[in-house]
């Protein structure tokens, strides 16, 4: 987050909208509210906020949160995760400029960039200004991997033809949506000072700051773009633990013996290990869960997306009387399958549905179909050298 004095006097003369949530802080721990409300007093009218809710209190999956005041400011708290997902003409009313702040993590069915394209188009229509104070992309913004999606696929966790793992950040996604799919907002982005392409967040020096209540680590985030997929199956991710998306797991699985067969696959940077876990709440809540953790040993050349497809064809393989796909609702759909929108495509499903388990062209395929066009294509909106 970047409020320096020159953006500061620039905006002190507008009513002043804020996108934001938990982990929009400075290396101080200060939220970007009160830094507004310091630099520009009296100017910052309304807050939106995604999925999550602006506490972060909120679960995933159509756990809504509802609308709130302030408690310090006395200002209107809009939720866009709520009946709408797009700001109407009452919250837009309230400000001239949107100030976007928030820590994305770089996979596509994460759906603060959802929300943050909803609020371009609807400040388009209203000749609102959006500026965007950059956020590093946990991830780096080298690697990307995870087929692009398929656009009959579309949805709120995933509304535009992109790998899982994207390799941008908020501001680089925003300038491409914004003009590739002719949004035409008054869109601005400003830079994250010193940030490199390849570096780790430990790098950047600041602190991780949960962006959501299952994003507890930068752990977490590391193996979210495989993990995810875990969201569309009756296996768990981990939900109602304390290790959200490191481990996997099900009452019907043998952990050694997946540990053992996932750990024969030498999958980069990354080891297994057998254990049993208990959700408090979600899939298996109270129950005893075999399974295996993740644990990442070289996040340079680890493969989130890889090794999640790996870990559901060797369950799927061992366990097809007790593997299922959870069907919809899910994040608003009604109709799709889960899986078939978190992965991007009906493939997967129904490939492990026909054969037990993936070969190696159809991994090649699900992991990189697209992938290299994409980076190409996506290069031109880079804002930060390697």
């Amino acid at each position: 987050m970047r409020l320096d004095e020159n953006l500061a006097r620039e905006l002190r003369g507008a009513r002043l909208g804020l996108l934001s949530h938990a982990a929009s802080c400075d290396a101080a721990g200060r939220h970007i509210s009160d830094a507004i409300a310091e630099t520009c007093p009296g100017r910052l009218r309304a807050i939106l906020s995604p999925q999550h809710g602006f506490w972060g209190e909120q679960q995933a999956n159509m756990v809504e949160s509802a609308h709130d005041v302030h408690p310090r400011l006395n200002i209107p708290i809009y939720s866009l995760y709520s009946t709408t997902r797009t700001p109407d003409a009452e919250m837009l009313s309230r400000f001239d400029v949107l100030l976007v702040d928030l820590q994305d993590v770089g996979t596509r069915v994460y759906t603060f960039v959802w929300t943050l394209q909803n609020c371009l188009k609807a400040c388009a229509g209203q000749n609102i200004e959006v500026i965007i104070l950059d956020r590093p992309n946990p991830l780096g913004g080298t690697a990307c991997e995870g087929a692009v999606l398929d656009s009959a696929y579309r949805s709120f966790v995933g509304d535009a033809s992109i790998p899982m793992r994207h390799g941008l950040t908020l501001g680089e996604i925003s300038s491409w949506l914004n003009q590739s799919h002719a949004i035409g907002a008054n869109l601005r982005v400003i830079p994250i000072p010193g940030w490199r392409r390849g570096m780790t967040f430990e790098e950047t020096g600041l602190p991780w700051i949960p962006p959501s209540p299952n994003m507890p680590t930068i752990n977490s985030a590391v193996v979210y773009p495989g993990q995810v997929l875990l969201e569309g199956t009756n296996l768990s991710e981990g939900r109602g633990t304390t290790t959200p998306f490191e481990v996997v797991g099900a009452p019907f699985i043998d952990a050694f013996q997946l540990a053992d067969r996932l750990s024969e696959q030498e999958l980069p940077g990354v080891q297994f290990r057998p254990h049993r876990f208990r959700p408090t709440f979600d899939k298996w809540a109270g129950e005893s869960c075999g399974g295996v953790a993740i644990q990442v040993t070289d996040r340079t050349s680890f493969q989130p997306y890889r090794t999640t497809l790996t870990i559901l064809s060797t369950i799927r393989k061992s366990s097809p009387d007790h593997f299922e796909w959870l069907p919809p609702p899910y994040e608003y759909e009604d109709t799709l399958m889960p899986i078939d929108i978190l992965s991007g495509d009906s493939r997967l499903r129904e490939w492990l549905d026909k054969q037990g388990e993936l070969n190696d062209a159809q991994f090649e395929s699900l992991c990189h179909e697209g992938v290299a066009a994409w980076q190409k294509h996506a290069q031109p909106y880079w804002l930060y050298d390697v």
